[in-house]
């Protein structure tokens, strides 16, 4: 381990401007003196790679933050105005949080109740709900589902077919489904028609793209404001990132 660690080094070390051009300088002796000070040196005082490691992965977080945020701005259009994605909470809202949603996807059931309870909580979020099926046919068979569902029948429709989805403990077929359509006074049929419609696929294909220029590759992903969450984040955690975001955006 210690070993690793000294390599660690060295390589950090090389990776600065200008030091490598030093080293080459040197003669094979003085490189293999050079080399065995800084293991002897990282040997007695370990803490000094731990610091340089910790702030290694810090500036590495804070260049993804900010590739996310040029990312955010030149997609910003597709992300928050795409007008074939349901819009829920308040329209108005001075904040806008988007999710990317597998229905089959445990940590999106996870953090499902605790996204309305930030939403209706907060009263000045605007959501936008983004299908991103990835785990499989049964998944895109899923969401399929809800995009006809709201095609047809509109946000108040498309919100309860979606609740229905994450708890629904069943595999998603076709009679699952239409049962489910049945339970909310939907016309079964028509929805299941329209499944397969090209403006149903383009929906899909388009979400699909976009997720790809982001860099998503897991769900639920939010962007929340001018950040982006990856992964599953408890209520109040996401309540701070809503506060922080609206203190910046002031």
């Amino acid at each position: 381990m210690r070993s690793l660690l000294a390599g660690t080094a060295l390589t950090l070390a090389l990776a600065l401007p200008g030091f490598a051009d030093g080293l080459t300088d040197m003669s094979d002796a003085e490189r293999a003196a050079f080399r065995a000070e800084v293991r002897a040196y990282l040997m007695e005082n370990p803490e000094v790679l731990l610091d340089v490691m910790n702030e290694l992965e810090n500036r590495e977080q804070i260049a993804a933050m900010e590739r996310d945020r040029e990312m955010l701005a030149a997609q910003s259009d597709a992300i928050f105005n795409d007008a074939a994605s349901y819009v829920g909470g308040n329209p108005e809202g001075d904040i806008t949080v988007v999710e990317f949603i597998d229905y089959r996807c445990g940590y999106c059931r996870k953090a499902w109740q605790e996204v309305d309870q930030l939403v209706e909580g907060d009263g000045n979020i605007r959501f936008v709900l983004k299908e991103f099926p990835i785990l499989g046919e049964a998944s895109v068979l899923s969401s399929r589902f809800a995009i006809a569902v709201l095609q047809l029948h509109g946000n108040e429709a498309y919100k309860s077919a979606h609740d229905a989805l994450l708890s629904m403990r069943a595999e998603p077929s076709s009679d699952a489904l239409m049962r489910i359509a049945s339970d909310l006074r939907l016309e079964p049929q028509p929805i299941m028609e329209r499944m397969n419609a090209p403006e149903v696929t383009k929906v899909l294909e388009d979400n699909h793209r976009l997720a790809q220029v982001m860099d998503i590759s897991g769900t639920p992903t939010f962007v929340v404001g001018g950040t982006m969450v990856r992964g599953y984040v408890p209520l109040e955690a996401m309540q701070q990132i809503v506060e922080e975001q609206r203190a910046n955006a002031g």
